[in-house]
């Protein structure tokens, strides 16, 4: 599981809003770049043809945000809110949103203003969706209104954004192995990693590679340094994520 931290000094709301750690979501942003900039790009167009109240959210595959804009009469009550990207849009973290119900239904989901937890979205219109390249889902989006006669409008164009985002990202160059892999590991410590992500104990490591468990630990830490995790859990995930596994 990510590492994750409960916000301070939030405003109240059912749930107390979970944010990644800093190191984590440095990560996050570093496997999503492709898609963070395709979102941006994709928005600066569609805004262009906005008059309403709006507000887009990008997450990644496990709900963090890590993209997000707005009209301009929507700053300041960004700012008062406790929306920042690295906030987690699970259920656990923010009640029940549109992006959690379509984490859970792994499919589009409109939700009205009265089936929001969180007191933010309490007048708002959200329309949320998973974005889904080949079998697998890369992230959610999320289109939201205060104005119940944009409504309509804001979920036709979540439904089209998708495949304007998926189609730019099938377009994109194969990345090279440095791009893939941002994070340098020797073949010592990629060992060790792989015998981490079997579940092999820090005892059983040592006897295997024929060193001291605390040589295996030193490995530990200079493989949990590296991918900026604090577990073997989150190691081995973001290790996945990397095709190192």
């Amino acid at each position: 599981m990510s590492e994750k931290k409960v916000a301070s000094q939030q405003p109240s709301s059912k749930s107390a809003a979970v944010f990644t750690s800093k190191s984590h979501f440095e990560q996050i942003l570093q496997s999503n770049k492709s898609l963070i900039s395709i979102f941006q790009d994709c928005i600066a167009h569609i805004k262009e043809h906005l008059s309403g109240t709006y507000l887009f959210l990008l997450t990644d595959a496990e709900g963090v945000l890590i993209a997000m804009d707005y009209c301009k009469t929507l700053e300041e009550v960004v700012r008062q809110s406790e929306i920042r990207v690295g906030m987690y849009f699970t259920e656990e973290s923010c009640g029940v949103n549109a992006i959690s119900e379509a984490m859970a239904k792994q499919g589009p989901i409109y939700l009205p203003p009265e089936e929001h937890e969180s007191p933010f979205f309490k007048t708002w219109h959200c329309f949320s969706t998973p974005l889904t390249l080949g079998s697998k889902t890369i992230g959610y989006l999320d289109v939201s209104t205060i104005n119940a006669n944009m409504k309509s409008e804001l979920i036709a164009i979540a439904k089209l954004i998708p495949g304007n985002m998926l189609s730019s990202m099938q377009s994109l160059p194969e990345p090279s192995p440095a791009e893939e892999r941002p994070v340098q590991l020797t073949e010592r410590q990629l060992h060790v990693l792989r015998l981490i992500s079997q579940g092999q104990t820090v005892k059983s490591i040592a006897i295997k590679l024929n060193i001291k468990e605390c040589t295996v630990n030193h490995h530990k830490k200079i493989i949990f340094e590296k991918l900026g995790v604090q577990s073997s859990t989150e190691a081995v995930s973001i290790a996945s994520r990397m095709s190192y596994l």
